[in-house]
């Protein structure tokens, strides 16, 4: 490898892959925006550093690699995953049609039906021997079961295998002697254990997780080695290459083939941008909220404090998911997003997206249903001619001949009328989205600012703002590649869990002490195995406690608590009481009287890594933007009616403390923010676009 000088961050959305390469040495960042490959999403990677290339940036330069990819997100979406059969425990099939007895979605839909099981019956086989609660072994594993099982399983053309006994938490011996019995029948095959992938109680979300790590591995297994292998051909041999997950860190490629981590990458890609914001605006005095708004889909996400906020447990295309991941949520309202009439004659947006192929009509790809960017441009938001900084050119008249037939005729309205109402709805579904998920997490939107990113989200951000009444938002320089930038902004992290529930009374200090111990030291011996160095780890511990005969647990932080000997009976009190104040900040009461126990161990170890500085600009004032930013002036919809001949602004052109007021268009290389009539912006110290609502 060359002279170590640069990091890179790549982001693959569904429109587009982005690329940040920073270089270390005087901290400057270019950007790289070329198409997503769907077909095979290393191709547009491998085509972006070729680009840098092109532009004399050596690809053996590259000291550190980190990707956020939705690879395993669309396999599951789209259902392309591993054919999956699974190994249980006898007598326990029914779990997975059980499941929780609990159904999502609307309780009166008579035509209800869970999503196609993963591993099927006929996949399925259980098999005999049982491990008590306590983790001792009442029956022997019956070997040969398990043996013909995987014979069978192999005939049957079954690529992974999902193998979830009873108890295995407590005792993982049954489960790690049938996984190698399987290597001797079927080395080449995919095994996922539960007591590896989530070793926690409740029996359906370890299954419904282990299954789903079972169903994805083959896809990232064979996708890191597609491009690992393009890296290396390419002539970026770093060994330092990541995935970002869904906790906002990142782990090494090695660790993603070990297995067991794959259903740790399902947010990989908007946990990205997530991250960057917690990361990058972590001095802002106002709580954020994240509008990531790419090609296909929106993300949303609070940040509060600098921290994203985060959950253990969530769904992904309806399957439970337990793992560690930032608190988002998604909708299907991306700039690709397609407009059309419902059976009802009314407008609507999305689901579907035109993606990167064909893409939207004004892409000039073939694509022939309006969507979202086709209504922007024709509403003369985005520039024709400067789309990607002049990379690409969009016909605004196709997409306004396609809005007009599609939409316009059979409604009886103009194009532009169809244009301006599909705005309206993606803008007010966004809105709402933002509402609903603060309403659930106990967050006041009013009181944060809006980060926009991704490429159309500062286009679409004061129009949401204004349905939501929020005064501030806050457009970071690079909104476009926002999320590819967040992979140089965070740490490799590694999470572990162990369930053991007993009374948090009668849980002897020292029994708790062992059990983060060993947690601990398997973390430091996959850091070693993934040639990271053991004692750069950082350790935070928490425990998961309730109220005894409560269905759900609360995450409490240890930190502070415990000597340099480990922790001790005080600090397993003073766990208590931070428990009862959590509960009563979440809940709104604390049940001080009752008693409390411990339900999981948890432990995140944290590498910290070299990260991107943002460097302040030196001092200034406020003042207007010099006349030398304006690039000129055009017709622009901001709603029904006649258009507002607007002022056209170029970014790189606007110092700190360049003030410009709305109504105004400020275009980019990876983005356009609109500034609507109601607002005005100013550049800060980091070159961020602060809007604010005026008085």
């Amino acid at each position: 490898m060359s002279g170590a000088r640069y990091r890179l961050g790549v982001d693959v959305g569904g429109t587009h892959t982005d690329l940040i390469l920073l270089d270390v040495t005087d901290g400057s960042i270019e950007i790289e925006k070329v198409s997503s490959t769907s077909a095979n999403p290393a191709l547009g990677v491998l085509a972006g550093i070729d680009r840098f290339a092109a532009r004399g940036r050596d690809p053996g330069a590259i000291e550190f690699f980190a990707h956020g990819t939705t690879i395993t997100t669309n396999a599951l979406l789209e259902m392309k995953g591993a054919r999956v059969g699974m190994l249980i425990t006898r007598g326990y099939r029914a779990i997975q049609e059980i499941q929780q007895q609990a159904r999502d979605g609307n309780p009166f839909d008579y035509f209800f039906q869970r999503p196609p099981h993963l591993a099927p019956q006929s996949l399925t086989h259980d098999i005999g021997g049982r491990i008590d609660y306590e983790g001792n072994e009442l029956e022997p594993l019956d070997e040969d079961a398990v043996r013909l099982a995987a014979r069978t399983l192999r005939e049957k053309g079954v690529d992974s295998i999902a193998i979830v006994y009873l108890f295995s938490y407590m005792n993982p011996s049954h489960e790690q002697r049938s996984r190698e019995i399987i290597a001797e029948e079927w080395p080449e095959g995919h095994v996922s254990l539960s007591s590896d992938v989530l070793p926690r109680i409740r029996e359906w979300p370890r299954m419904s997780t282990t299954l789903l790590n079972a169903y994805l591995e083959p896809t990232l297994i064979g996708y890191i080695g597609d491009l690992s292998d393009g890296l290396d051909g390419g002539g970026a041999t770093t060994p330092q290459r990541f995935l970002m997950q869904s906790n906002g860190g990142v782990m090494p490629f090695s660790a993603a083939v070990a297995g067991a981590k794959t259903v740790h990458t399902l947010f990989s890609g908007p946990a990205a941008g997530a991250q960057a914001a917690a990361y990058l605006a972590s001095e802002d005095s106002h709580g954020l909220v994240t509008l990531d708004m790419g090609g296909t889909s929106c993300d949303i996400a609070f940040i509060e404090g600098g921290v994203p906020l985060e959950v253990a447990e969530s769904e992904v295309a309806r399957r439970r998911l337990d793992v560690p991941a930032l608190d988002l949520t998604t909708i299907s309202a991306g700039g690709g997003s397609i407009a059309w009439i419902d059976g009802g004659g009314l407008l609507a947006v999305g689901p579907h997206s035109a993606g990167a192929e064909p893409g939207p009509v004004c892409y000039g790809k073939g694509g022939t249903e309006p969507t979202v960017t086709d209504a922007d441009i024709a509403c003369g938001f985005l520039n024709p001619e400067y789309f990607l900084g002049g990379a690409q050119s969009l016909d605004r008249k196709a997409a306004l001949a396609a809005l007009e037939e599609k939409i316009g005729g059979p409604l009886g309205m103009s194009g532009i009328e169809a244009a301006c109402g599909i705005r309206r709805i993606v803008d007010m579904r966004m809105a709402d989205e933002i509402r609903i998920f603060g309403a659930k997490r106990g967050v006041d939107p009013q009181e944060f600012s809006l980060l926009p990113f991704g490429g159309a989200g500062a286009v679409h951000a004061a129009a949401v703002a204004d349905e939501i009444n929020m005064t501030r938002i806050r457009v970071p320089p690079r909104p476009g590649a926002f999320s590819a930038l967040g992979l140089l902004c965070t740490d490799v992290i590694h999470d572990y869990i162990r369930s053991e529930l007993r009374p948090l009374e009668q849980m002897p200090a020292a029994h708790a002490e062992g059990v983060f111990a060993d947690l601990e030291e398997r973390g430091r011996r996959e850091l070693a195995n993934e040639g990271l160095d053991p004692d750069a780890g950082l350790f935070d511990r928490e425990l998961d406690l309730r109220y005894t005969g409560q269905g759900y647990e609360l995450r409490v932080p240890l930190a502070g608590l415990g000597s340099d000997a480990g922790l001790d009976s005080d600090a397993l009190a003073a766990a208590r009481e931070r428990f009862d104040g959590i509960h009563a900040r979440i809940h709104g009461h604390a049940a001080t009287e009752k008693p409390v126990e411990i339900v999981s161990f948890r432990v995140r170890v944290r590498v910290p890594v070299p990260k991107y500085e943002p460097v302040p600009a030196a001092a200034f004032a406020a003042s207007p933007a010099p006349e030398g930013a304006r690039k000129g002036e055009r017709d622009v919809w901001f709603g029904v009616g006649a258009p507002v001949r607007t002022a056209i602004w170029a970014r790189r052109e606007l110092p700190p403390g360049a003030v410009v007021s709305g109504p105004a268009i400020i275009e980019q290389l990876d983005a356009t923010t609109v500034v609507t009539a109601d607002w005005r912006a100013e550049v800060d110290a980091h070159r961020n676009l602060v809007l604010v609502r005026n008085s």
